[in-house]
């Protein structure tokens, strides 16, 4: 929401940067990638991670809709017990958030410069694919090129430090929606963003850190946008 603010409410036409960002690109948001999931956080258990699908033949409830996709389906880091947090699902794209997900990148298939599947809470990490193997992509340089520049613009900020690189060095995570950006739709510049903190408040950031990891966040972009 910070981000569409300032590309949208008071940056466009006033700073050249920002008006020329927009001028040259299509911008999408998702700001509730699962929405049944997210308000379950705030009437029950507010480090939810999964969909609130009712799984059959188990009392557990969810899939993470970010194993659901078919790169590394069902591999190393995610789960077949529905009763994990990191459960696969039945089979790729069984769920609509990632069925929605691949839809709105395939409707604009050969245009797509880069994707951030994922912007959340917390690790302060930069990761490209491979989420499900250690093994690089062979568009790897180009893609940590542009992920140097993005985290070193972020660090310059305020001093954040930022780990970055393949995602399975720091995470495992097969079936997720970065790989399937890159390999299927052919995004090179395809990542995901764990933001602050490192652990000493995890999920629940204090509201005092919002805008500045905001803000950090959209300079880092910024620079990594202008770079490619």
């Amino acid at each position: 929401m910070y981000i569409k603010e300032k590309l949208i409410t008071t940056g466009y036409g006033s700073y050249p940067e920002i008006t020329s960002l927009v001028d040259q690109y299509d911008w999408k948001f998702v700001p509730i990638a699962n929405p049944d999931g997210y308000a379950y956080t705030w009437n029950t258990d507010r480090n939810w991670r999964k969909n609130r699908l009712v799984n059959n033949e188990s009392t557990c409830v969810g899939v993470d809709a970010n194993r659901n996709f078919p790169i590394g389906f069902a591999g190393s880091g995610s789960s077949s017990d529905p009763c994990s947090g990191t459960y696969h699902g039945i089979a790729a794209f069984s769920e609509r958030e990632a069925s929605a997900f691949r839809d709105l990148i395939a409707a604009d298939r050969g245009r797509v410069k880069t994707t951030i599947s994922h912007m959340h809470s917390y690790s302060q990490m930069f990761l490209s694919p491979y989420g499900y193997t250690t093994d690089l992509p062979a568009e790897y340089p180009e893609m940590f090129r542009a992920m140097e520049i993005a985290v070193n613009a972020l660090t310059s900020t305020y001093g954040t430090p930022y780990t970055y690189g393949n995602t399975a060095v720091t995470i495992l995570a097969s079936g997720d929606t970065t790989d399937h950006y890159y390999e299927n739709e052919g995004v090179v510049y395809s990542y995901t963003i764990e933001l602050r903190d490192s652990g000493t408040y995890g999920f629940q950031l204090p509201p005092d850190q919002i805008v500045p990891t905001a803000t950090e966040t959209w300079n880092g972009l910024k620079a990594m946008i202008n770079a490619i």
